[in-house]
């Protein structure tokens, strides 16, 4: 067997999951140790709130993000997908692009411009291609969502590195908040269907307006601040409107659906504290709207798709176990930590960062130990992917 024919760059969760997993489980505890004085970023060409931000999203995000696509992009439009060398020369961008911002802060400008942006253009191109290409064939006719905040990632990404850095990170959250919006409505369909046989009721009456005010939102930066505001509340309204419908008192039997549901609460629950802080005034400690997206949506849903992803495309049936459960329990406990105790005891601002980070490391520590051997083999089915 060559290189470029081992069964982690058969599809692209693959190598990307198995990254994610790492980044998820490094570079929280990093940032914890950063923001607590007992290490530093000496060597990056980063100030440290910029290079968390960007690791977090950029890193930890897109790995996964990455993953998903490239392997859903290929179902959804019926071809093979981006396999072997393609997939290894894009991990070897991602783990160039960690390196440079976390060492590169003497390199030449050039390098280190090409470290920072090969590894997001090159997959934006690969995943643009595929839809594009493909898009007669594309069984999603909303992927139109896809091809458009694609390209948005590397305008939202420059700034957050080199530009406006409210802006830049503004931006980004709400681009993943808008490829959640897609992927909820596609996944929780089909996993309350699966476990109970309940049919959610789809409304594109109210499912398009819903990703068209995450679309324009996207473009909140640039936006007068009360029009933003009010096209937050307006997309929370919906999303709150529309929950019911989905029956989510059902999914509360089953941590591994009903944590999708917490996902959905949390970009809910952003969006209100957004459009709060532009009309009262913030009333937290901390970045409260955005850390309640990020431990709460992608924080708790990612880790459920990981396992998901990583059995049924390995030939495996899709459960979750007693430590799989308890990998969503770490999480839903970062949450609350990260999120809720800093507001009860502000005080101890510091050790609720520590334990945050810790519930990652070990829900994703834990992960890795357990997926990271089923990504490295063939399926147990005898398909090639």
């Amino acid at each position: 067997m060559s290189f470029a024919s081992h069964p982690l760059w058969r599809v692209g969760f693959r190598p990307f999951f198995l990254l994610g997993m790492l980044a998820g489980a490094v570079l929280p505890i990093t940032w914890a140790l950063v923001f607590g004085g007992h290490a530093d970023l000496a060597a990056s060409p980063l100030e440290p709130l910029r290079w968390h931000a960007h690791e977090m999203f950029y890193g930890f995000g897109w790995a996964i993000l990455g993953g998903f696509l490239l392997t859903a992009s290929k179902n959804w439009v019926n071809v093979r997908g981006h396999h072997g060398g393609r997939l290894i020369f894009l991990a070897v961008a991602w783990l160039l692009e960690r390196t440079t911002l976390l060492f590169g802060g003497n390199w030449p400008v050039a390098l280190r411009l090409f470290g920072e942006q090969l590894f997001l253009g090159s997959i934006v191109v690969l995943l643009l291609w595929t839809l594009i290409r493909h898009r007669n064939q594309d069984s999603y006719r909303d992927n139109l969502f896809f091809i458009v905040l694609l390209p948005a990632f590397i305008v939202a990404k420059t700034l957050l590195l080199h530009g406006d850095f409210a802006a830049g990170t503004t931006m980004t959250l709400a681009l993943f908040r808008l490829a959640f919006l897609v992927m909820l409505e596609r996944t929780l369909s089909q996993f309350m269907r699966a476990a109970f046989q309940v049919e959610i009721r789809r409304d594109a009456r109210l499912d398009l307006p819903i990703k068209g005010l995450g679309l324009l939102l996207v473009a909140a930066p640039c936006l007068p601040g009360a029009l933003a505001a009010g096209l937050a509340l307006a997309l929370a309204a919906l999303l709150l409107f529309r929950l019911p419908s989905w029956q989510p008192q059902r999914a509360l039997r089953r941590i591994d659906i009903s944590i999708m549901f917490v996902g959905y609460l949390a970009i809910a629950g952003q969006l209100l504290l957004a459009a709060w802080e532009h009309f009262a005034g913030p009333a937290w400690v901390g970045t409260l709207p955005t850390h309640l997206f990020t431990f709460g949506a992608m924080g708790c849903v990612i880790p459920a798709m990981i396992v998901r992803i990583a059995k049924g495309h390995t030939g495996r049936k899709v459960s979750f176990d007693a430590a799989d459960r308890g990998v969503l329990y770490l999480m839903l406990a970062a949450l609350a930590i990260r999120t809720l105790l800093p507001q009860l005891a502000p005080s101890h601002y510091l050790l609720w960062i520590d334990a945050a980070a810790l519930c990652w490391l070990l829900a994703f520590g834990l992960l890795a130990w357990r997926y990271v051997p089923l990504l490295l083999a063939p399926r147990i089915d005898g398909r090639e992917h």
